[in-house]
């Protein structure tokens, strides 16, 4: 049994921790909305107040926040887990960040004698329910080598991928397709629906076909019925959208559909649809292919 700690606890690291508590380890949780964490506490979790709090309680700290700024706040915040880290302690930070602001993230924690990989997640709220998350790793490799136990308890699939920041490159590039999918599998739902095929058929042959992705088995019924609470929602992909035009702009690598893509993401948001899952594309398409949402 391990002494954990975790930071943040949205409906993904939620689910992380409810995992890592039925895998017999000790955890310790923070989360801005305490009310969301109550289920956790009632299942063994232990609750602190602040991020420091968390990190002075585990040995190894994960941390699933929103962006670089939520990330800076809980690191480097009055109440931020850097004040604590010293020999001996690892944070993990699951989050989608930029690399960039992820390694000075990192060489602030190995200035206090602590290590820190980049862990971030391919997958849903399904997959990691079902045990199927895929775990990608930056960093020392004998830092990897400590965690890697622990992340196969969220996930079944758990890779180095290189240096600090690398596996949040890999990220945005996993990322960046799901949105692109997403648009793609909409255009053809519609061109079938509009020549007559009901709209229920064309998704059950499109998610049954060579085009299949698992994103799109899993995600591709979300155009008959939005999930009553988005698994991903337009400002979060947007967020990963940005930084993979960020990143492909740095390298030289143009971006063409993602960035396409990412104007339908800015319309959803220009509709009122932005705290919709992602998939919600598919109506600003249909909007303006003239078929009413």
């Amino acid at each position: 049994m391990a002494k954990l700690g975790f930071i943040g606890l949205g409906v993904m690291g939620s689910q992380m921790v409810s995992r890592l508590l039925d895998k017999g380890h000790s955890v310790t949780g923070y989360n801005r909305t305490k009310s969301k964490a109550q289920w956790l506490i009632n299942k063994g979790m232990k609750w602190a107040d602040t991020p420091r709090e968390v990190a002075a309680a585990a040995d190894v700290t994960f941390a699933m926040v929103t962006n670089s700024a939520a990330l800076g706040a809980i690191a480097e915040g009055a109440d931020g887990l850097l004040s604590v880290m010293g020999p001996g302690k690892i944070f993990v930070d699951i989050s989608t960040v930029s690399p960039t602001f992820s390694r000075a993230i990192a060489a602030k924690v190995r200035e206090k004698g602590a290590d820190m990989v980049d862990a971030p997640v391919s997958g849903s709220v399904i997959t990691l329910q079902e045990g199927k998350l895929s775990v990608m790793v930056g960093g020392r490799v004998e830092t990897f080598e400590k965690v890697k136990p622990l992340l196969l308890d969220i996930g079944p699939k758990v890779t180095h991928v290189g240096d600090n920041g690398l596996a949040l490159s890999m990220k945005i590039a996993v990322n960046l397709s799901l949105a692109v999918q997403m648009l793609a599998f909409s255009e053809g739902v519609l061109l079938a629906e509009k020549s007559g095929i009901k709209r229920e058929t064309a998704v059950d042959v499109l998610i049954h076909s060579a085009v299949a992705s698992p994103m799109i088995q899993y995600r591709g019924p979300f155009v008959l019925q939005q999930p009553e609470e988005a698994w991903f929602d337009c400002n979060m992909m947007q967020k990963d959208m940005l930084l993979a035009m960020e990143l492909g702009r740095q390298l030289d690598v143009p971006l063409p559909t993602t960035a396409v893509t990412n104007e339908f993401l800015t319309a959803a948001r220009g509709m009122g649809w932005e705290k919709q899952d992602f998939a919600v594309v598919f109506d600003v398409l249909a909007r303006m292919s003239g078929i009413p949402k």
